[in-house]
């Protein structure tokens, strides 16, 4: 592993970078299993879409799967402002265009750079596989067949040529992509024996600041709590805490963003909601308390989840005055403590170990998390993120945090300075985790119910 925690490359195109142009063919969803074989091999991908390629597929998985924004547009601009896919042509080890339409042939063949794939093609110096799929009259047309001599025997790109069988068409012939297997082998072919072109990683594409996840959580239901609870003093004033809600708010859009349904239990908060959620708004430790009961403790059926990222007042006055207090009088407060609304939680849930929710809670602290560690048996909970609020970038009211994932079996992650969202999602993929083995344990228990209620009795024959 690498020092930050992350896997070193390893395979064939270890430390390469690769680019993978895909044009506007019906095998154009092929790609996204070719995206895979590839990082398989340990190479960095980044995906050039042609216009027509996007009729076909979307960039999100390809971005989620590559962590890089894809190239779809010539014109388009990185965050730095160098031109993405100039930046691609001068740093990749190799372009591998896969499916290659008829009308890519022509067009490369020709020194046309209509899109950003023929427009990388035609800037960079290195290496470029060709993986043509077509019809297969299309593909034993002169011009195509004069257009491929052209690129292979001029231009030194390796063709990797069509197989037979069934077409979309509907008729068989020769046209259909070749197996993917020996597209990575051309790859690999056309980069051996090469130096690395670019080590440095900043004049590399960047990788996305906050790259998409995998849809792995449509179906859940998942809670999610934000915001800081209000105690009142009198009807004016109250006793209250730092939170704007921003980690709670990226924990909803993250799990939205996954395919999730999200109940958003809001308190105080100072940043916009996403639309998208089912927002229910609280104030006072009392209403959370309540909501979490009809949300969570309640609900038929029980969420699939619960992100208490909300900041619970500690305190509430224990005789709040029914009136404004006015300037002058001299006031002491009797406080008392709140409930602990995530144990209590916990504490309600735990006998259906087969549907209980994933409980996660937050644990803001200074000066050190050593009490973090306790909290996760005292609340009960399946995970516990706690921060350091004290240290720069991983307060209240900023975009990053820095934060400890702990877990009920004493696993300590800890992760560097992160967005908020980046936060939201290294969070959520531990959640996804979990929902998938609590599902297949579930499923182990209920076949060896099944298998016990269908045995012969002791005896019996």
């Amino acid at each position: 592993m690498t020092g930050d925690g992350g896997w070193r490359p390893s395979g064939r195109l270890a430390g390469r970078l690769v680019g993978l142009g895909v044009t506007g063919s019906i095998a154009a969803y092929k790609a996204v299993e070719l995206l895979r074989l590839l990082t398989a091999e340990g190479a960095d991908v980044v995906v050039l879409l042609s216009p027509s390629a996007t009729r076909f597929v979307g960039p999100l998985s390809f971005a989620a799967l590559s962590r890089h924004p894809v190239e779809s547009e010539v014109l388009d601009l990185l965050p730095d402002g160098r031109i993405g896919h100039i930046v691609v042509a001068d740093s990749a080890d190799a372009i591998v265009v896969a499916p290659a339409t008829a009308h890519f042939l022509g067009a490369m063949a020709n020194g046309l750079a209509g899109d950003v794939v023929t427009a990388t093609c035609l800037a960079t110096s290195a290496p470029v596989v060709v993986a043509p799929a077509m019809d297969g009259d299309m593909w034993a047309h002169p011009a195509t067949v004069a257009n491929v001599t052209r690129l292979r025997d001029a231009f030194g790109y390796r063709i990797v040529p069509p197989g037979t069988g069934p077409l979309a068409s509907g008729q068989s012939g020769t046209g259909r992509l070749a197996e993917l297997a020996a597209i990575v082998d051309a790859v690999v072919e056309a980069v051996a024996g090469n130096a690395v072109r670019q080590v440095d990683p900043a004049a590399r594409p960047p990788l996305a600041a906050d790259r998409p996840r995998e849809a792995d959580l449509v179906g859940r239901r998942i809670v999610v709590t934000a915001g800081g609870t209000r105690e009142p003093i009198d009807p004016v004033r109250f006793i209250g805490n730092r939170s704007t809600g921003r980690m709670g708010a990226a924990v909803a859009r993250a799990a939205l963003d996954r395919g999730a349904a999200v109940t958003l239990i809001a308190a105080a908060v100072e940043v916009d909601l996403p639309t998208d959620a089912r927002v229910v708004a609280v104030e006072t430790t009392a209403e959370l308390q309540a909501a979490l009961r009809r949300e969570v403790i309640d609900a038929t059926p029980s969420p699939d989840a619960l992100v208490m990222a909300a900041a619970v007042a500690d305190f509430t006055p224990l005789r709040p005055a029914a009136e404004k207090i006015h300037r002058g009088v001299s006031l002491t407060l009797d406080l008392v403590p709140t409930p602990d609304l995530l144990a209590e939680v916990a504490a309600a849930v735990s006998d259906d170990h087969a549907r209980a929710p994933v409980l996660v809670g937050f644990a803001a602290e200074t000066g050190g998390l050593e009490r973090a560690a306790t909290k996760v048996r005292s609340k009960g909970v399946d995970l516990l993120v706690a921060n350091d609020v004290a240290e720069p970038g991983s307060g209240f009211g900023t975009d990053t945090n820095r934060v400890v994932i702990l877990d009920r079996a004493g696993a300590r992650e800890e992760l560097p300075l992160l967005t908020k969202r980046e936060v939201a999602d290294r969070l959520l993929d531990r959640v996804a985790r979990a929902l998938d083995a609590r599902d297949a344990a579930g499923q182990t228990d209920g076949m060896q119910r099944a298998t016990r209620a269908s045995a012969p009795a002791e005896g019996r024959r």
